[in-house]
């Protein structure tokens, strides 16, 4: 893990820390609109998931898996929307959305539809321990 690792600025404002996997810190999107999370491996000036060595890579993949496992477990959805644009956050990182039909941006993507809708602290908090707990569970 890099000693340098830093989180682009834009990605600390709009996401809170829940967890750390071996090679992701694993942020929930404060949007009340969707549970959405964002992964970013914690390694200094990746763009790409070609960035990554293949060991990683598969790191990176089975990380994404257990995210949105913990989406589907907390977050009951029709369907699992995966990202990694990077357009306007050039730091590596993925998107894993919870999507259900009707919700804000159905059945359209979720970036540029609306405006965030920051959730209530209690209703983040606990959200936030719903997906901690999923997690960590094993499996």
């Amino acid at each position: 893990m890099s000693e340098t690792f830093t989180l682009d600025p834009r990605l600390a404002a709009d996401t809170r820390l829940l967890a750390s996997l071996p090679l992701c810190d694993v942020r929930l999107m404060d949007d009340a609109r969707y549970g959405w999370l964002v992964l970013v491996p914690r390694r200094d000036g990746l763009v790409e998931i070609a960035d990554l060595g293949e060991g990683e890579q598969a790191t990176l993949w089975r990380e994404v898996n257990r995210a949105g496992a913990a989406l589907r477990a907390t977050m009951p959805c029709d369907k699992l929307n995966l990202g990694a644009l990077g357009n306007i956050v050039r730091q590596l990182h993925v998107h894993v959305v919870a999507r259900r039909e009707g919700d804000a941006g159905w059945p359209g993507p979720v970036w540029g539809h609306g405006q965030r809708e920051p959730c209530a602290e209690g209703a983040l908090h606990e959200r936030m321990a719903a997906l901690r707990q999923a997690l960590a569970a094993p499996g």
